[in-house]
């Protein structure tokens, strides 16, 4: 069975890059351009217009930044998933971005065999993160948030299904298909065990749950 074609937006105002980015999602029958914009403004009506199933957003554009063309496109009543791609690899920006709803963050600096693997990651529903951003991730989580310990987090058999599913990859709408619950009810036990682990967002409770999960072996 053919795999399931994902439609794919691109928001990138520098145009060597975007051509770059064009040519590599071209090399892939299940990934299939549907638009491109040079800048944030652009790429959110774009977006409202074709409501993509991914979309891979620079984070630092002139005019709209990255940073507000996400967090526009997660208020917006669309179920794209927006993966960050990136020159930057600061701390700072990192953590901006996966708190502000970022499904994913890659660097523009991968191998681009590397790039389209986590492109078809992020489409298959599953969080997109480098291996160089995640150690980011988990270096952050350490110094600047304080998670509580594994053994004072008291999640509900139901929120570590979904604890575990969520450090699997799992979008909110394959978590709930996998569990046999409503959408609906997934972002009720996400809100639950991201307030017990004292933690902002999704992607900072995969990195949690991995890293404590290499602990206990």
């Amino acid at each position: 069975m053919p795999e399931e074609v994902q439609t794919i937006l691109v928001i990138d105002d520098h145009p060597l890059i975007r051509k770059g980015i064009l040519q590599l999602i071209a090399m892939e029958n299940s990934l299939q351009l549907v638009g491109e914009a040079g800048d944030g403004q652009r790429g959110l009506a774009l977006a409202l217009r074709q409501r993509p199933d991914l979309i891979l957003l620079d984070l630092n554009m002139r005019g709209l930044s990255g940073l507000e063309t996400l967090k526009a496109l997660k208020a917006a009543d669309l179920d794209s998933r927006v993966i960050i791609l990136t020159v930057s690899d600061s701390e700072e920006d990192v953590v901006a971005a996966l708190r502000s709803g970022a499904d994913g963050y890659l660097l523009k600096d991968m191998e681009p065999e590397e790039m389209l693997h986590s492109l078809k990651t992020a489409a298959q529903g599953r969080i997109a993160l480098g291996e160089r951003v995640s150690a980011i991730l988990a270096d952050a989580l350490r110094h600047e948030s304080q998670p509580r310990p594994a053994d004072d987090v008291r999640l509900t058999d139901r929120e570590r299904e979904t604890l575990t599913l969520i450090a699997a990859g799992y979008s909110n709408k394959l978590i709930a298909r996998q569990l046999k619950i409503t959408e609906g009810t997934v972002k009720v036990h996400v809100k639950h065990l991201l307030r017990k682990l004292n933690l902002s967002s999704r992607v900072e409770a995969a990195v949690w749950a991995v890293r404590h999960a290499a602990e206990s072996d």
